[in-house]
């Protein structure tokens, strides 16, 4: 089995207030679904990037029906994540991003990165990070 691809499918309460943080980020807007009278579903990418959102709304019309959002078992009720993105130019990135909510000022780890997690006008809780190594020639671990 091969596994080809991953992509993360962010749920919020609110699509709309999180669009401009990601194409701001040079990610475009590439299919989006009504829900109501707002978006329910939409997918972005950037390259071979791919990132989704579904509004809580448009989950609850999906699952209800299936009965699957009700067999959820309690412990997954609070279950929360975040996107760790590892970037060429941290400093770059930061002077294009629209003001985010800084969650972790900017920081060098013990594990040799220099990263900043902020919090996306969605809620989204998005870390950036710049390997502070110069990669190896012919390393291609990512960091």
């Amino acid at each position: 089995m091969t596994i080809k691809q991953i992509t993360p499918l962010i749920t919020v309460d609110e699509i709309e207030p999180c669009l401009p943080f990601w194409t701001k980020l040079g990610f475009e807007l590439v299919a989006t679904v009504p829900h109501d009278n707002n978006i329910g579903f939409a997918m972005l990418n950037h390259g071979n990037l791919m990132l989704m959102y579904q509004s809580t709304a448009s989950v609850e019309a999906d699952l209800g029906a299936s009965g699957a959002q009700a067999g959820l078992p309690a412990e997954m009720e609070s279950s929360t994540s975040a996107l760790f993105v590892e970037v060429e130019d941290l400093e770059s990135l930061i002077k294009s991003m629209p003001e985010p909510e800084v969650i972790v000022p900017r920081r060098q780890t013990f594990y040799g990165m220099d990263e900043l997690f902020v919090r996306a006008p969605c809620g989204t809780v998005v870390g950036f990070a710049q390997s502070m190594e110069p990669a190896q020639e012919g390393d291609n671990t990512g960091a």
